[in-house]
């Protein structure tokens, strides 16, 4: 498959990220939310927001935001940013990249991305999850800053790490099905149907690779989560003693809870961070090509 030969700036992949976290906010801290519920209560992610906005505020359902702009600005910019240097690396050595080459690539800047990303995520998870827990165990955290310095000082700074594992999993597996999958949904668009390169074209395969996405990563998703709002002595619980946990007591459908919400979530998301890194590159690319034509004249 064909892939852009033009490398582009390190921190697009990053910046798109943090403009569509600012946007689908509300819909994470409630995939978050369901996904911290226990047991087998089937709550829908409408009534679990109306039930956020009576009980705290509805500016509750953007508590955590700077958390969330600060995970996007580590996460995504590194995973972005070194899956674009790979890829064009590659094409710059071969002409049609092979699907596994790309998700050799994907794997590599997903696990760095997610290992950078994790504190902010930690974090993150954190600040949304405050209002679900009694108040005499609420963190009170004021902002993503504040939350990474108590949390080194009273917890140590290896808490910032928890849940290293199956965070560096999902963002492999987020990685690779999200943007693997966009190139190739763009590639056959492009290839097989009357699609031009353009909004309409960006729009559905970023649909299409959400959908992606969504599925392969929510279970990684929710033990992920599970863990890092863990407290006491739940924090020494292994990832395979949770799944064991969650399929006994809860079943297999646990592993799939708000997933709704996290596609309602990701979808809008996926759209956003790639019609905006798409419009990025062409401003990118057209300023290069302006300055080329300045430079010879």
């Amino acid at each position: 498959m064909s892939t852009a030969k033009r490398s582009t700036p390190f921190y697009f992949g990053g910046l798109s990220s943090c403009v569509a976290a600012m946007v689908v906010h509300p819909l994470d801290l409630t995939k978050v939310r369901l996904q911290n519920m226990k047991g087998n209560g089937k709550v829908g992610m409408l009534a679990t927001m109306i039930k956020i906005a009576r009980n705290e505020g509805p500016l509750r359902l953007y508590a955590g935001l700077s958390a969330s702009i600060l995970r996007q600005a580590t996460y995504s910019t590194v995973r972005f940013g070194v899956y674009d240097k790979l890829k064009h690396n590659l094409a710059s050595t071969t002409q049609n990249p092979s699907v596994w080459q790309l998700l050799i690539c994907s794997s590599a800047a997903g696990a760095l991305g997610g290992a950078c990303g994790n504190p902010g995520d930690v974090i993150n998870v954190r600040m949304q999850n405050d209002g679900q827990l009694p108040p005499h165990q609420r963190r009170n955290y004021k902002s993503a800053l504040d939350g990474i310095i108590r949390m080194s000082r009273e917890e140590g700074v290896t808490a910032l790490f928890r849940g290293l594992g199956p965070n560096v999993n999902r963002a492999i597996l987020m990685t690779s099905s999200q943007c693997v999958s966009y190139d190739i949904f763009k590639d056959l668009l492009l290839r097989h149907s009357p699609m031009q390169d353009g909004l309409t074209l960006h729009f559905t395969s970023s649909v299409l690779a959400g959908l992606v996405a969504t599925t392969v990563c929510s279970p990684v998703d929710v033990i992920k989560t599970r863990i890092m709002a863990a407290s006491g002595k739940e924090r020494k619980i292994s990832s395979l003693t949770i799944m064991g946990q969650m399929y006994k007591m809860e079943g297999m459908r646990s592993f799939f809870k708000g997933w709704t919400p996290a596609f309602i979530r990701l979808g809008p998301q996926t759209i956003i961070t790639f019609v905006v890194l798409e419009q990025l590159k062409t401003w990118h690319q057209a300023f290069g090509e302006r300055q080329l034509i300045v430079v010879k004249i």
